[in-house]
């Protein structure tokens, strides 16, 4: 097998709109994090009776034991670390680069997608009364036995009252998952510890380690009154949901451990339009386009990865991801197939 060398522009060229985009993400995520909530809730103080409705809300505000920006940085670093780790084996800058930037669109996305919603729909925060300091004095409220009001009658520090009136979803939580299940996945990918063979036991104990971070990470949020249980679960929710599309877009398959270590390749970009083939006789995609698929109607929309373009697959029974070894296990047999895999040869046996 023949493999061009690695080259940095031609991998920036390749991944430049994905830079920017990334940029894009980054700036709309702090802009829209910084920008005062929609102040449409009400709430309720006082029941007719006198006594407080929510005694949930009437926590006192504690300064957070892991501040959102630990919190950032253990979902970015963390995950950075074991992929630069990794590379004492894998030796590949294309691989250490791109599974990084799966990392970041997982992140950013989750980070994009809780801030818009903290925003616009937002919740009251633990210790929401306890910053807010009602005071109702001559106000006159709205709704059953005139019991709701909303912000105007706060009379604490402004910018803890926009802070506790942003509580769904925990953005602590959104970016726990977001990179620490990506990372989890990616152990699982490169250490196989759910295959075809049983593995070491350390494997499993590695693979949870990130898992019990994001879980630990999450909780401490309830443990400080900074949340409800709810936030962190729709919290978990995105970023749960962005990791995992994140790492399928980054690799073959999520969970079929015959593919789930490889990735996919990026043949062609707005700035780069030549088709990129470092591997001689691998192609620039993996697709399931049968070959009589020729009408746009048993067509996507996209004509990105080999869509549209009437070469189709001969996937013959693969019923994973990644069809590249079911089309080399025909045209070469099983053990083309296995070194197209980067399987085992005769001769090779790993331990680890």
């Amino acid at each position: 097998m023949i493999i061009e060398p690695f080259r940095f522009m031609t991998w920036l060229r390749l991944h430049g709109v994905d830079l920017l985009t990334v940029v894009l993400m980054a700036g709309i995520a702090l802009g829209v994090n910084y920008a005062p909530p929609v102040p449409t809730r009400m709430f309720p103080i006082y029941n007719a009776e006198g006594s407080i409705v929510y005694p949930e809300l009437a926590h006192s505000r504690r300064e957070q034991i892991i501040p959102i920006w630990a919190s950032a940085l253990i979902g970015l670093f963390v995950p950075i670390f074991f992929f630069a780790l990794f590379q004492i084996r894998r030796r590949s800058w294309d691989d250490f680069l791109t599974t990084t930037m799966g990392l970041l669109r997982s992140l950013l996305t989750s980070a994009v997608l809780q801030v818009i919603i903290k925003c616009l729909i937002g919740g009251l925060r633990p210790h929401f009364l306890a910053v807010c300091q009602p005071d109702i004095t001559n106000k006159v409220g709205a709704g059953f036995r005139n019991i709701m009001f909303d912000s105007s009658v706060c009379t604490g520090n402004q910018e803890h009252i926009k802070d506790a009136l942003k509580s769904m979803p925990s953005g602590h939580t959104t970016t726990a998952w977001a990179g620490l299940l990506y990372l989890a996945l990616y152990f699982n990918a490169q250490l196989k510890v759910v295959s075809g063979h049983n593995p070491a036991y350390w494997k499993m104990i590695l693979f949870f380690a990130p898992l019990l971070g994001a879980v630990l990470m999450s909780m401490v949020l309830v443990k400080d009154s900074h949340h409800h249980w709810y936030d962190i679960v729709v919290g978990g929710i995105i970023g749960s949901a962005t990791a995992l599309v994140a790492f399928r877009q980054t690799f073959a398959a999520i969970f079929d451990y015959r593919f789930n270590h490889l990735l996919l390749p990026r043949a062609t970009s707005l700035f780069h339009r030549r088709p990129y083939l470092p591997v001689l006789g691998r192609g620039a995609y993996y697709t399931y386009q049968p070959i009589n698929a020729i009408m746009p109607q048993d067509l996507p929309f996209a004509r990105e990865g080999g869509w549209g373009y009437g070469v189709g697959e001969h996937a013959s029974g693969a019923p994973g991801d990644a069809t590249v070894l079911a089309s080399s296990a025909v045209q070469h047999g099983i053990s083309g197939a296995h070194r197209v895999a980067g399987g085992l040869s005769s001769n090779a046996v790993h331990l680890v």
